[in-house]
């Protein structure tokens, strides 16, 4: 699905939030691998999973025609920053909900740019019909589940010892819904 961009001016900065086109593959690519490295509050360590260009092409083209999925970039100059995806199945028992997913380098932490892809995908998703978003944060990313909380999602469970990280220790997971009656 595509959204209007939408601008933002946040402790100075200027961003534009928008859906995110096949020419940003390789600054997408690029930029999931360095962010991967910044920290352990996702799944991957750096390279793992690795996207090429050719992958983000193909995740971007998808997400622009279904209607249950968006692609959103963060971007200030010509800097992808940021991005955001909401993922939805065609699977009749669950196609009311969508799943979500962000990251934002660590040098525009603190700039509002996670909580504004996160409203524009919340806003997207109550004009679209769509009932059900959740997401997963690690137990130690207080700041994410705070905002989380803040915009409507509670918490439902708890992955016991989900992850290993590299101090050696088991981390639980926290997943998170909200419900758009």
């Amino acid at each position: 699905m595509i959204i209007e961009n939408q601008e933002f001016l946040v402790n100075g900065l200027t961003y534009t939030i928008r859906s995110a086109v096949k020419s940003d593959a390789k600054k997408l690519s690029e930029l999931r691998l360095q962010i991967d490295g910044q920290t352990e509050n996702l799944d991957r360590e750096p390279g793992e999973g690795f996207l090429d260009v050719p992958g983000f092409e193909s995740v971007i083209h998808t997400d622009s025609v279904r209607p249950r999925n968006l692609f959103l970039v963060a971007v200030t100059g010509n800097r992808i920053v940021g991005f955001s995806r909401c993922e939805g199945t065609y699977l009749k028992r669950f196609s009311y909900k969508v799943e979500f997913g962000i990251c934002v380098l660590k040098e525009f932490w603190g700039c509002g740019i996670g909580k504004n892809l996160m409203k524009q995908s919340i806003a997207w998703v109550d004009s679209n019909g769509i009932k059900k978003m959740t997401l997963n944060v690690l137990e130690t990313n207080t700041r994410a589940i705070a905002m989380y909380k803040r915009l409507g999602f509670e918490i439902e469970g708890t992955l016991r010892k989900d992850k290993i990280l590299s101090d050696g220790k088991y981390y639980s997971t926290i997943v998170m819904g909200r419900f758009n009656d």
